[in-house]
């Protein structure tokens, strides 16, 4: 694939650029970016740490990096080659101020050889208490002062709370303007979640029925099979709620429930999904009590394999009272959507692995075939799956071949894999490209964190004032708490999961 879109000359400043994060996720998708053609003729990669390292020492670090987890493989030589020339290493204290003149300088050294001024993306794949240091720092070295050109990167999470969201966009905002921050989050690059747009505004059959009067209820379920693993000093802090339904689980939310926006414009993309927020039914302690269900895996065994409970993980209070697993019932007061339940449930140690958004629509108004053609009749679904596979289904009755009358569900697949040929970039190849082009679309904006927080402290703060006295209440390789089928059992309905294929039938 070749890119018909010209990038500007770039210059990325990574933070953190010896961290899992880099190794992981950033190397690898600007690399892949460069074999697909899409980075600038001219470019630079920019690594800091406080890790003595050479250019040629940094740069072998990222192609092992690279050869590991990169979708495309290891690593061409005569395209590394090409590509690693464009790689440098500074060793750098981020708290100290005289560090950033360096950047300054090699800065103005790209833009001498390039006969211009390059875009300036500086991208903080640090811990989160480094975020106002190093936005400050940037700041008094005057490396921030153009808007059109300089530009940051801020990976989740945004905040620890509504306090801290406020405090840190007020800190930004002094010293960027909105257009400059770049707020990421991976899930919004992936390409299920970009299609769901695609998929809900190019379709004309879709829009008369997506809405109160047909959908009788979504549900949003990001399952994992890992546990917290070496995270446990972040986690015991976060939990849950914060670690996922903050940011990832509200944004797909945001996704189905939108209206038409008048345009592909970022910020018109963004106000529409801020309405959403907006829209949303803020908790009573009484909702709380009533919508939010909350849970902590003890131990048990996935794939034959003993693991422990999250209390004897490393790094993990072992009185913890932060939660693994959540579930909640959400309402969108608008026109739209008013008394359509949307379930969200997110976990660790689940039995499945998976990222699924369902879709149901209320049952035909009348049934005219008999009882003996409907034993297996289930109501019309739309199945959005993220991850592990990437289709949208939507499940439909029809007859099942023969003499008799008998209905069965059948589904109209979209598959990826099945589809198309070549393969999907990764969401950061997606995030990075965006930001190098200038285009927030899939970035979330400071009010936009700050209402999700708001509408999640409740919740928070009454998790918080009263310990679980029933942790860990759901085994590993289960599918959570009793009580997380209750909620929604209560209002006549399951949760929904793919089978453990991952294949619907």
């Amino acid at each position: 694939m070749s890119s018909n879109i010209k990038t500007s000359p770039t210059i990325f400043v990574i933070f953190g650029g010896t961290g899992d994060l880099a190794s992981r996720k950033l190397a690898p998708a600007l690399y892949n970016l460069f074999l697909d053609g899409w980075m600038p003729s001219q470019f630079s990669i920019i690594g800091t740490g406080r890790t003595p390292l050479s250019d040629e020492q940094f740069r072998e670090n990222l192609l092992n990096d690279i050869n590991q987890f990169s979708r495309s493989g290891k690593a061409v030589a005569e395209k590394w080659a090409e590509f690693s020339q464009n790689i440098y290493y500074q060793v750098s204290d981020i708290k100290n101020a005289d560090t950033y003149k360096e950047f300054g300088k090699r800065i103005d050294k790209h833009n001498a050889d390039w006969k211009t001024k390059a875009n300036v993306i500086y991208y903080l794949a640090v811990s989160p208490n480094f975020f106002p240091i190093i936005a400050s720092n940037i700041s008094k070295a005057k490396l921030a002062d153009d808007p059109k050109t300089t530009r940051i990167v801020i990976e989740k999470p945004f905040g620890h709370d509504l306090a801290t969201a406020k405090e840190l966009n007020k800190l930004l905002s002094g010293i960027f303007d909105e257009c400059q921050i770049y707020r990421i989050d991976h899930y919004l690059g992936k390409e299920t979640v970009q299609n769901i747009m695609a998929f809900r505004f190019a379709n004309s059959i879709l829009e008369p029925i997506w809405n109160r009067n047909y959908i009788e209820h979504v549900q949003i379920s990001v399952t994992e099979q890992l546990g917290v693993e070496e995270r446990g000093d972040y986690y015991d802090g976060a939990g849950a709620l914060r670690d996922m339904i903050q940011n990832h689980l509200l944004q797909l939310l945001c996704f189905v429930a939108m209206e038409t926006p008048i345009s592909f414009n970022a910020d018109e993309v963004r106000n529409r999904k801020v309405d959403v927020l907006r829209a949303m039914r803020r908790f009573t302690p009484e909702d709380v009590r009533l919508s939010a269900v909350r849970g902590q895996y003890g131990k048990g065994w996935m794939q034959g394999k003993e693991v422990p409970g999250y209390r004897e993980e490393p790094k993990v209070n072992p009185d913890s009272n932060t939660e693994t697993f959540a579930a909640i019932k959400f309402f969108v007061d608008n026109w739209r959507w008013h008394g359509v339940p949307f379930y969200m449930r997110t976990g660790k140690r689940m039995h499945q692995s998976a990222s699924v958004i369902s879709i149901q629509f209320k049952d035909v108004p009348h049934f005219v075939f008999p009882a003996s053609a409907t034993e297996s009749w289930q109501q019309n679904r739309l199945v959005i799956s993220i991850q592990p596979e990437m289709s949208i289904r939507l499940q439909v009755q029809a007859k099942r071949p023969g003499l008799d009358m008998v209905l069965n569900t059948v589904d109209m697949v979209f598959d990826y894999k099945g589809t198309y040929d070549n393969q999907a970039p990764e969401a950061y190849e997606t995030l990075l490209l965006d930001t190098m082009l200038g285009d927030q679309t899939l970035f979330m904006r400071g009010d936009q964190v700050e209402e999700a927080w708001e509408l999640l402290m409740p919740i928070l703060e009454t998790w918080e004032s009263k310990k679980s006295l029933n942790f860990p209440n759901y085994s590993a390789d289960s599918w959570g708490p009793e009580i997380a089928e209750a909620l929604i059992a209560r209002d006549g309905y399951h949760w929904f999961s793919l089978p453990s294929n991952n294949k619907k039938k």
